[in-house]
């Protein structure tokens, strides 16, 4: 009889465990504080991954990113670095739970000083917020407040940290929304990144782009691949 590489754990009262990808993956989040959205989803599927790559991801809150990739792509070893506490051990609990403990690590750090070595990974990628400090309503929940708004990291803050965390030709994938993607592409270009794919994201056939996502390379040279739009969720969806 083939033994379920799922590990059981202990939730806290305020959590849930939630099935995704038809049940490949378990996940436990927060019932009312930050929960993933697809499109992290998306990101996962987008970043191009080479076999033996280290990837880190910058903000992985419950780890869904790293977690995705393991299970569906050939990286070697994942790292989730995380500000926050809570969050963090979210993340260490679904990679032990998902069998994946040995080849993720959960790193608790601000991604303004990133406890990584310089050049040590090969891919970066980030599902980061969206909105500046100063924009809109602040959301009273402190993990969705982060989540949305770059109250304790910085668009310059990411691409500084992917910076320092690629090797040369190393690669970043970023989802961020299509009105701030001009600004994105200029800091990437000034950070030493060449943004290589690009892939837009519609709600609806009808539907202005809202989202985009980026991947870009360390020293690359120049030319940009723009791929088919994705409308809607593509091919995923989440079941709580």
């Amino acid at each position: 009889m083939k033994q379920s590489r799922f590990h059981e754990i202990d939730l806290l009262p305020d959590e849930s465990l939630d099935d995704f990808m038809n049940g490949r993956l378990k996940m436990i989040q927060s019932k009312v504080g930050y929960r993933f959205s697809i499109d992290a989803i998306l990101l996962s599927e987008f970043v191009t991954i080479k076999k033996g790559d280290t990837v880190v991801d910058l903000g992985t809150g419950c780890g869904i990113i790293p977690l995705v990739l393991l299970l569906t792509k050939p990286v070697r070893y994942a790292v989730g670095l995380e500000i926050q506490e809570y969050l963090a051990y979210q993340a260490n609990r679904n990679a032990l739970m998902n069998g994946f403990s040995h080849m993720m690590g959960v790193v608790l750090s601000d991604i303004r000083n990133p406890s990584l070595c310089p050049a040590s990974a090969e891919v970066v990628v980030c599902n980061p917020p969206y909105r500046k400090k100063e924009s809109g309503r602040i959301n009273p929940d402190q993990q969705r407040a982060i989540a949305r708004h770059e109250i304790l990291a910085s668009l310059d803050d990411i691409l500084n940290a992917a910076r320092h965390i690629l090797r040369s030709k190393g690669r970043l994938a970023m989802i961020y929304p299509v009105e701030r993607l001009a600004d994105l592409m200029e800091k990437m270009r000034r950070s030493g990144m060449e943004p290589k794919r690009l892939r837009i994201v519609y709600p609806g056939m009808k539907s202005e782009a809202k989202l985009a996502m980026i991947e870009a390379t360390m020293g690359g040279r120049s030319g940009l691949k723009i791929l088919p739009p994705l409308f809607e969720q593509g091919d995923y969806s989440i079941r709580n």
